[in-house]
Parts: structure tokens; sequence; C-alpha cells
């Protein structure tokens, strides 16, 4: 079992910048993937970005390309998501989850563990 825990959300004015990160710990492993998903009130939850083990391949959300960045430090098992401009409807809280297969994937299916979710609020 791999426990996920995330960090630095938090209330932001529009066009701003926050910087998640999400530790692992528990039964790690370098050869999983990672992905960070959001779910706003009354919607389902939606992927925003993945990074595959080596940090090689990523993927986004059209609706934050250009805006966020994904990025790991495999030496400290965490993975960020920095984002910039952002946008009111970029409010959700924000999801950590990691998959025991080296590739990216867009759907939360696929993916094993979940951390607790950190809120993040963007006002206009």
């Amino acid at each position: 079992q791999v426990q996920l825990v995330e960090s630095g959300g938090g209330l932001v004015q529009a066009g701003g910048s926050l910087r998640l990160s999400c530790a692992a710990s528990g039964r790690t492993s370098r050869n999983s993937a990672m992905a960070w998903f959001r779910q706003a009130p009354g919607k389902e939850r939606e992927f925003v970005a993945a990074i595959s083990q080596s940090g090689g391949t990523t993927g986004y959300a059209d609706s934050v390309k250009g805006r966020f960045t994904i990025s790991r430090d495999n030496a400290r098992n965490t993975v960020y998501l920095q984002m910039n401009s952002l946008k009111p409807e970029d409010t959700a809280v924000y999801y950590c989850a990691v998959r025991l297969n080296s590739g990216i994937a867009t759907r939360s299916g696929s993916y094993d563990n979940w951390g607790q979710g950190t809120q993040v609020t963007v006002s206009s």
C-alpha cells in the first residue's frame, strides 16, 4: 500500500500561482506513474496532469495546458504541480494518484492509490 499526502493548496486571486506537492510513502515504487486529478463541487473528478515513472512523458488536460506543469523528484518520492495563471474555474479539491505502471493514463480508474486531497480556491 502506498500513502499519498498532498499539500500546497490555498486561496489565491485569479492570475496567481500555487505549487502543489504530493509525498508518497509506504510501499513506494519508483516504477510508478503519478497524476493529479481535481473535483469541483457538483462535478465529477477530472484528469489534470500525469507524469511517467522516468518523468520523460507528461500529459495534460486541454483546460490546463500552458498554465500547469507537472514534475517529480524520485529521490524524494514526490510529485509537484506548478499552477500559474489560475482562473476561478480551477477551484476544486486536487487529488494526487499513483498507478503501479510506469506509463501515464488519464482515466481515474487506472490509478491504484489516492491522497486525501487539497483545496484550491481561486477568487475573481
